[in-house]
């Protein structure tokens, strides 16, 4: 068997939105990063992630997109109740309670479902 030429990394994450402005600010926001990266083609803005992929919103891929009920990824917190108590303030939709002291889910504005995982 020849060895496999690809790398055990993920080097993006794709999030389907609407509209690539309002995605940036919300992110940025909720990452609590600047939101002064081009966007490039008129349909994409990259925000490169502490020490893992980069996080790619996509306004020309929604129109394809459904939304479901598995979250697509999930954010690290290490505090998940204050991650939970400022996602809450910020009026960002939480899909229920903390499960098990340990993660709960939210929704973006264009429904699709993210984690918050205590690492």
């Amino acid at each position: 068997m020849t060895a496999s030429p690809l790398l055990p990394q993920i080097g993006a994450i794709f999030v389907p939105v609407r509209d690539i402005e309002q995605a940036r600010d919300w992110y940025c926001r909720l990452l609590g990063i600047a939101a002064d990266n081009e966007i490039l083609f008129g349909h994409l803005y990259c925000i490169p992630l502490q020490n893992g992929p980069t996080l790619i919103l996509d306004s020309k891929i929604f129109p394809q997109h459904t939304p479901d009920d598995a979250p697509l990824f999930h954010f690290n917190t290490e505090d998940i109740d204050a991650s939970y108590q400022f996602l809450e303030e910020c009026g960002v939709e939480l899909v229920g309670p903390i499960q098990n002291g340990h993660w709960f889910n939210i929704r973006d504005f264009d429904g699709n479902m993210l984690m918050i995982c205590k690492c």
